[in-house]
């Protein structure tokens, strides 16, 4: 069995990734009878009161991945435009916490969130103009352009899809959790090669003194 504090993904009925939820959740929507079905690992086994009739006391199992019933992903395919919110969490984990001008790893402390474009020459604050960088590279490029500053940028920043946002919110994704994610992730989507390279060469974090 695994911690109280592991995410449960919820899904739609069609497989579409919505949310993650707490243990709790999950058995309360057992309980109502929204889930169609599980998949994955079971995470917990919850045991509740005794049945006055057949003496048995009820358990519910609680698996990695649930569907459950409603159209929940309505309001995203009613809105084709949706941008998910931008947040440095989600911006560094994006970006693997490197600095996408050295290219190193660092601790989310001595991370940043850099503007490629100047907010001071009309760069807007948005996905596709910020990148993760390391505070000193921040404090070199201040209110330059790369080219200005004479700094290579190492990858072109991306709007996930909200697929690629739910996992960038996960706090711990479990191997189940994180396949079934990536199927839903376009093959194009850059986070196929950052996550194939994060596992194969797990570089060290550094710190900054």
């Amino acid at each position: 069995m695994y911690a109280l504090s592991q995410q449960v993904l919820r899904t739609d009925l069609s497989g579409m990734p919505l949310e993650w939820i707490d243990y709790q959740q999950a058995v309360r929507l057992h309980h109502l009878g929204q889930v169609g079905y599980t998949l994955g690992s079971v995470l917990y086994r919850v045991r509740g009161g005794i049945n006055a009739g057949s003496g048995r006391r009820s358990v519910v199992e609680v698996n990695s991945i649930l569907a459950t019933a409603g159209d929940g992903f309505a309001l995203f395919r009613a809105r084709p435009r949706y941008t998910p919110p931008l947040g440095n969490r989600t911006l560094f984990r994006r970006d693997g916490n490197l600095c996408l001008y050295c290219g190193g790893r660092f601790l989310e402390r001595d991370l940043s969130r850099d503007h490629v474009r100047p907010i001071s020459q009309g760069g807007l604050d948005v996905w596709t103009n910020v990148v993760t960088a390391c505070k000193r590279c921040n404090n070199h490029k201040a209110g330059c352009t790369p080219e200005q500053a004479g700094m290579q940028l190492l990858a072109i920043p991306f709007t996930p899809t909200h697929a690629e946002f739910i996992y960038l919110q996960g706090r711990r994704v479990l191997a189940d959790q994180m396949a079934f994610l990536q199927a839903h992730f376009p093959r194009s989507s850059p986070l196929h090669e950052r996550l194939r390279q994060a596992q194969s060469d797990r570089a060290p974090v550094r710190r900054l003194h």
